[in-house]
């Protein structure tokens, strides 16, 4: 049974600072703001109930696609470009460390307990101590792009998504390959568990968004040709019912997380959307008079956007 389901839209800010092409988004302690990194070497802090204006927290030389949040310590890891990764430590707003890693682009990173993953260009994973900040291995898979990471806490579990098509599960406790997938006709481009761990959401370059059962060895569950070009990202709702896509084609859209049928299209011709191809999603828990919940897009254009989705279920009609 498949509730019909009233979505409305509300653009309520468009923030503007960066100089270049925003890449990444992370949140930050207790949700009343977040981060945004760009292709400028920026990092900038965004507060909830002050949207007019951000703060540059950092600035590296090259241009930032990934940026991590570790609530633990209230730091922040910040990927650059053809170098490495720095730690911002938030609390006394300056780096606290950092290590050379690569000199190709840094496409994604990711924190399991002590470890900080790093998924690069030249094809791997470097794991690094969190403590020391020493390189403790390399996971090198495949001559092609690591382009993101998932992590599946309840498993252990890393998932990582390549420019050979393929998704390979590494075995977080002795990292082992687990299960390499036969999963796109083009690169891998995000990757994401779902909060119970048990289906890990794919997508791609070739447009399609998949489902994978996690329970079942990672069995295809579903193919849906979601977006006109390639997914960028893929974001849950923090109440796991709802999951939203990004993508190249300039929109965002809302699906139902367990029936997985879409819900809404937000895009520039029906919500004042975004001009450019949209690369990355943050859907928040924070909750004010004005915001529940926003979903941030990060876009090509330089500016981010705050949604206010709200989802009204009609418990009487059904579709």
């Amino acid at each position: 049974m498949i509730k019909s389901k009233d979505i409305q839209v509300h653009k309520k800010y468009a923030l503007k600072g960066h100089k270049d092409c925003i890449y990444s988004l992370a949140p930050a302690q207790e949700n009343t703001n977040f981060f945004s990194a760009a292709g400028d070497g920026l990092v900038v802090r965004w507060e909830f109930d002050d949207l007019q204006s951000g703060r540059i927290i950092a600035k590296v030389p090259a241009s930032i696609y990934a940026i991590h949040y570790e609530e633990e310590r209230n730091n922040l890891v910040v990927g650059q470009n053809y170098e490495g990764i720095h730690i911002v430590d938030l609390d006394q707003n300056h780096e606290v460390g950092s290590v050379k890693i690569t000199q190709s682009a840094i496409f994604d990173i990711k924190v399991y307990k002590e470890q900080i993953l790093i998924a690069s260009g030249d094809g791997k994973v470097t794991v690094v101590n969190y403590q020391n900040l020493n390189i403790l291995r390399t996971i090198h898979l495949s001559r092609q792009s690591a382009r993101c990471i998932a992590i599946n806490w309840h498993a252990e579990e890393m998932a990582i998504g390549y420019s050979d098509h393929k998704i390979r599960v590494v075995d977080l406790k002795t990292y082992a390959l687990k299960y390499e997938i036969d999963a796109h006709k083009n690169s891998v481009f995000t990757l994401c568990y779902s909060p119970d761990g048990h289906r890990l959401l794919s997508g791609s370059r070739d447009a399609h968004l998949k489902i994978w059962d996690v329970n079942q060895h990672y069995q295809l569950q579903k193919a849906i040709v979601a977006h006109m070009y390639c997914i960028n990202h893929v974001v849950y709702r923090p109440d796991a019912r709802y999951f939203a896509t990004c993508s190249m084609d300039k929109s965002v859209k809302v699906w139902d997380a367990e029936h997985f049928k879409l819900l809404k299209v937000i895009d520039k011709a029906r919500h004042a959307g975004h001009a450019t191809s949209v690369n990355k999603l943050l859907w928040s828990d924070y909750a004010n008079d004005e915001l529940q919940n926003p979903l941030i897009s990060a876009s090509d254009d330089r500016s981010l956007s705050v949604w206010q989705v709200d989802i009204n279920e009609k418990k009487n009609d059904y579709l």
